[in-house]
């Protein structure tokens, strides 16, 4: 392999680890914001249930509710900005992936281009060596 192809094909390895990692962190913060919505539909489970037994959690579970709106808001917000930058990740991903196997293809078809010319150059070594002792 050349050493053009070669550091070609490292720096696009590189790229691709870092887009793995990227994406992997992305994946992460996104579990994290899915658990933070199922938590907060739990607890507004657990705040009805405590209005329906107490009258005077019951008074205060609008100002609850006003208040876990806002939350669970933010947090399908980010849900869906997360949703985005990993789509952009996995698209930056794949492109960068395609270009490390463009690298590797060229960098496969130049050495077996090479090995066709050496057996070409050998090839014709071997027939000059024949004519020579036919004609010797």
């Amino acid at each position: 392999m050349t050493a053009w192809a070669h550091s070609l094909i490292r720096i696009s390895n590189y790229e691709v680890e870092t887009l793995q990692k990227r994406l992997a962190e992305i994946t992460a913060r996104k579990a994290s914001a899915e658990m933070r919505l199922a938590v907060l539909d739990a607890e507004v489970e657990v705040e009805n249930e405590r209005a329906r037994a107490d009258a005077e959690a019951g008074l205060l579970l609008q100002a609850y509710l006003a208040g876990w709106k806002a939350k669970k808001g933010a947090a399908e917000a980010d849900l869906v900005t997360l949703d985005a930058e990993e789509e952009g990740a996995r698209d930056a991903l794949t492109d960068a992936y395609s270009e490390l196997k463009k690298f590797e293809h060229v960098a496969e078809t130049t050495r077996l281009n090479a090995l066709i010319a050496a057996g070409r150059r050998e090839t014709a070594a071997f027939d000059e060596m024949g004519l020579r002792r036919r004609a010797g």
